[in-house]
């Protein structure tokens, strides 16, 4: 009889933290893929970037979603149960002094868990890893990683602080013409992947906006008004990201829209995002993270069900929500800003065509799309469970 073994990991985003306990049939882990029994997803605000100059306190947000933790795992279990947490772009957007103070913290509640706690259970992970872990998540979840036909699908990943894109590619050509750094190469379950994948660091939607409205990494915020046309002309407010506030408003007296918005956010876009030869073609890619949550928020989806776009139905509604903004302002003033944001990148980034169909996804059989389920393979794996 296989036993059953469980995991905990945590994905420490920039804009919240969430806990995803999985539990699995152990024996099937390392030879083939691992059948998934279970999974508890929890999540906590904001993330643990905004907690910089008080990371007792970003500590106790772990705490409380380990509380939950012990509710999903058997108490006679827990001295086995590895837990460990992965940091992303809010993290790696800090200072390094502040970044190493959170983590931390993390490690000094992690010890005080009755939960194993292994050596590296706290880190900052490379972006390159968060295209790859999502992809085997995906692809797990679709059932891709069975089959031998190596049909698989890319994955678009937009969270708070970076983007990331990732798929397989069927054409040498992909892999000739990348940066070598875009290409990369790792053994799953018997097989050899070379995947292109790459994360850009400030392309998330929230480092996003502050890049468009020209803050990211400015001086003066105390007294400085960030203003742009992707902005109702009569919004003013003090935004947070990471931690730091900025005083950001429409344009009072001048022009506002999509047209003005696209050429603003352009700017963030243009010469910054490599264009992969192959994405022109009829690879199936799945969307999620904040493509998700704003094609939700402007109606383009159905929140429960997800559904398949074309990259056009973005371009259509960003202009429908930048020339009413007014009507859309109590979803959100920035769903202008956001849903141009998403196009421009999908159009002028990637170079997608205005017909490429994105599959629209919060969960795949019932499991978050996020790179947590990946990376707990990969963890399993590298302990060798036997």
């Amino acid at each position: 009889m296989s036993r059953v073994f469980y995991g905990i990991m945590f994905d420490a985003g920039s804009t919240g933290s969430r806990s995803t306990s999985i539990s699995s049939s152990r024996k099937t882990l390392v030879i083939e893929l691992p059948v998934l029994d279970n999974e508890m997803y929890h999540a906590v605000k904001p993330g643990l970037s905004a907690y910089k100059d008080n990371p007792e306190e970003g500590g106790n947000t772990i705490r409380q979603l380990l509380k939950i933790a012990k509710k999903t795992v058997p108490e006679d279990e827990w001295k086995r149960t590895p837990v460990v947490l992965k940091a992303t772009a809010g993290l790696r957007l800090l200072p390094e002094d502040k970044a190493n103070a959170l983590l931390k913290e993390v490690r000094d509640v992690f010890d005080e868990s009755p939960f194993y706690v292994p050596n590296n259970s706290v880190s900052i992970m490379n972006g390159a890893k968060e295209g790859v872990l999502a992809w085997v998540t995906v692809n797990f979840l679709t059932g891709h990683l069975y089959s031998n036909t190596r049909k698989t699908v890319g994955i678009l990943d937009l969270g708070g602080g970076s983007t990331q894109i990732t798929f397989l590619p069927k054409s040498k050509k992909t892999i000739q013409s990348a940066p070598t750094s875009y290409i990369s190469k790792f053994n799953l379950f018997n097989s050899t992947y070379q995947l292109y994948t790459h994360s850009y660091l400030g392309n998330g939607l929230y480092a996003a906006r502050l890049a468009t409205l020209g803050a990211l990494g400015a001086d003066g915020l105390d007294w400085k008004v960030f203003t742009s046309s992707c902005l109702p002309k009569k919004f003013r407010e003090d935004v947070t990201f990471g931690g730091t506030t900025y005083k950001v408003s429409g344009i009072p007296d001048g022009y506002a829209g999509y047209k003005l918005c696209y050429y603003e956010v352009m700017r963030v876009i243009k010469g910054i995002v490599h264009q992969p030869y192959e994405v022109k073609g009829s690879s199936i890619f799945y969307a999620f993270s904040y493509y998700y949550d704003r094609a939700v928020e402007s109606g383009l989806i159905d929140g429960s069900r997800g559904g398949a776009l074309e990259v056009r139905d973005f371009k259509k509604r960003a202009k429908e929500v930048c020339n009413k903004m007014t009507k859309y302002r109590a979803i959100s003033p920035f769903l202008c800003m956001d849903m141009t944001y998403i196009t421009c990148l999908l159009k002028e980034g990637f170079g997608f065509k205005d017909n490429t169909v994105l599959q629209l996804a919060k969960k795949v059989n019932n499991v978050e799309t996020s790179w947590a389920l990946g990376a707990t393979f990969d963890y399993f794996r590298n302990l060798n469970i036997h």
